[in-house]
């Protein structure tokens, strides 16, 4: 793959502690990152706001303006990996579906087609800008217009199973599965919305667990060991 997008988990970010930044978790992931792009791979983050907060947080606030806030969160983060990235050596840009001042670019597939041309990892931060829509949406939705070969989901969980192996001690992973499976069984990888989406573009996904050692290189370099979601 020479142009990925990497969707990483916020509460995963956050570490242990589950909430905020885990500065020694981000900096894993930066390092490795970083190999891709020595390597000549282009990469595309988006990156959750669970370790902030989820648009049904609570039960009182209205959905759209709980939403807004988890917006305003993936935006926090992207400025902190960000941050981190480039304490590591790289170069990046924060791109958002909105003006936000100083803080980041407008995103269009031209100015991120530049950025990538110039060797610098692109941050799409924001989510789609719309309520109602999930990272996961907006993960999908900025794979296809950049034209990535695949997405790579960086998850707390190291891959896609039948059941919730949380709860079910008998559940079983896969190693490959399609698409169309994912959607009949529910099995919630990424919401439906990104799901539909994926299948109607063609849009591979490897889902592993972020805290696998290398999992992030590991993922293109022929020893992934998640699942691989087939279109």
């Amino acid at each position: 793959m020479k142009r990925i997008l990497l969707k990483l988990s916020g509460e995963a970010l956050a570490g242990e502690k589950h909430v905020g930044f885990d500065e020694a978790t981000v900096t894993v992931v930066a390092k490795q990152v970083k190999q891709l792009s020595d390597d000549g791979i282009e990469v595309g983050i988006v990156i959750g706001g669970g370790n902030f907060w989820r648009g049904r947080t609570s039960e009182t606030i209205d959905r759209t303006k709980a939403d807004q806030i988890g917006i305003l969160a993936t935006v926090m983060n992207c400025i902190y990996v960000s941050e981190i990235f480039r304490s590591v050596g790289m170069m990046t840009q924060i791109l958002t579906p909105f003006e936000c001042g100083s803080f980041t670019k407008l995103f269009s597939k031209d100015r991120a087609n530049k950025y990538f041309a110039k060797g610098i990892v692109c941050f799409f931060a924001g989510g789609t800008g719309h309520p109602y829509f999930s990272t996961d949406t907006a993960t999908v939705l900025r794979a296809v217009e950049i034209q990535a070969d695949g997405i790579l989901l960086a998850k707390a969980i190291d891959g896609v199973y039948d059941k919730d192996p949380k709860t079910n001690p008998e559940a079983v992973k896969y190693d490959e599965v399609p698409i169309q499976e994912v959607i009949d069984k529910k099995l919630a990888v990424v919401d439906l919305t990104a799901s539909i989406m994926c299948m109607e573009n063609k849009m591979p996904m490897y889902v592993f667990g972020l805290n696998e050692e290398n999992s992030i290189v590991n993922a293109i370099s022929g020893k992934f060991s998640g699942t691989k979601i087939t279109v």
